[in-house]
């Protein structure tokens, strides 16, 4: 438990201490000199409720490092410069440059990157429920920025969702499909107040599951870890089965709990003597 407490502390005063107050964009990371992450944005909107409620900084200054990130999304430019902008369609490049926040270089416009950011903000309008103006604020904000997202946009060969749009080529040649982070993205479209996407999206997504077996554990694959926790961030998927998972007698929890167990037991039996 002590190691616990203290992992959690030091990772929310990572996204305290490295992200800027004022913007709220966070380094890809740390110590080496970064570009800001989007998705890392997100994780960081995570962190402050979080610190809130375990006392690690003030309710009130968490509040107000959420509203600031927010407002800065929903201020920031949105068209097609090549590099002028930070998003487009209520989207967001997955690089931006630290001391302006535009497009870093020509990295993409990303779906799944947009996706982690607002989830971060959803939470943040979950949690900061309070009466005060700031609080109000945040919500506001957040529901702004989910609001703005076109995934009917995104789906350039629907039912699925592009990974992204450059404003070089349009959108990139390949959509989301199979079992992977992006549990999350496909969520959020689905249940948009404003741009849904149609409930053909999610078959199309499960198709292409692939199922086996690996040190013991029979589960829904993807090969990095945080495939099988990144969606568990925002959603706990205990007792929530769709129909590919019920065939299963599965949910997604213990579906991520098992590709974990199976991850720790590769790495103790290191079969490549890895140092």
């Amino acid at each position: 438990s002590a190691f616990l407490d203290t992992l959690e502390q030091r990772t929310f005063n990572f996204f305290w201490d490295k992200t800027d107050s004022a913007t709220g964009l966070s380094p890809d990371r740390w110590p080496t000199k970064s570009f800001v992450s989007v998705g890392a944005v997100g994780f960081a909107l995570t962190a402050y409720p979080i610190g809130a409620e375990r006392g690690y900084v003030p309710r009130a200054a968490a509040a107000e490092r959420a509203r600031n990130t927010l407002r800065w999304f929903a201020n920031a430019r949105q068209d097609t410069s090549a590099s002028g902008a930070t998003g487009y369609r209520g989207f967001y490049y997955h690089f931006l440059v630290p001391e302006t926040g535009l497009r870093f270089e020509k990295v993409e416009l990303s779906t799944q990157d947009t996706a982690l950011l607002l989830a971060g903000a959803l939470f943040c309008q979950s949690y900061f429920d309070g009466r005060t103006s700031l609080e109000a604020e945040v919500r506001a904000y957040a529901e702004s920025l989910y609001a703005r997202a076109d995934w009917t946009w995104a789906q350039v060969r629907p039912p699925t969702i592009a990974l992204g749009w450059d404003p070089e080529s349009g959108h990139l040649p390949y959509d989301w499909r199979g079992y992977n982070e992006t549990v999350i993205l496909h969520i959020l479209a689905l249940g948009s107040t404003t741009h849904p996407v149609s409930e053909a999206l999610w078959p199309a997504y499960t198709r292409d599951y692939k199922w086996g077996t690996f040190e013991g554990q029979d589960y829904l694959g993807f090969a990095p870890l945080f495939g099988h926790q990144y969606s568990h961030v925002w959603i706990d998927f205990r007792g929530i089965r769709d129909s590919v998972m019920t065939a299963r007698g599965l949910d997604y929890f213990e579906n991520s709990r098992r590709a974990t167990f199976a991850q720790r037991s590769y790495a103790m039996r290191n079969p490549s003597g890895f140092k």
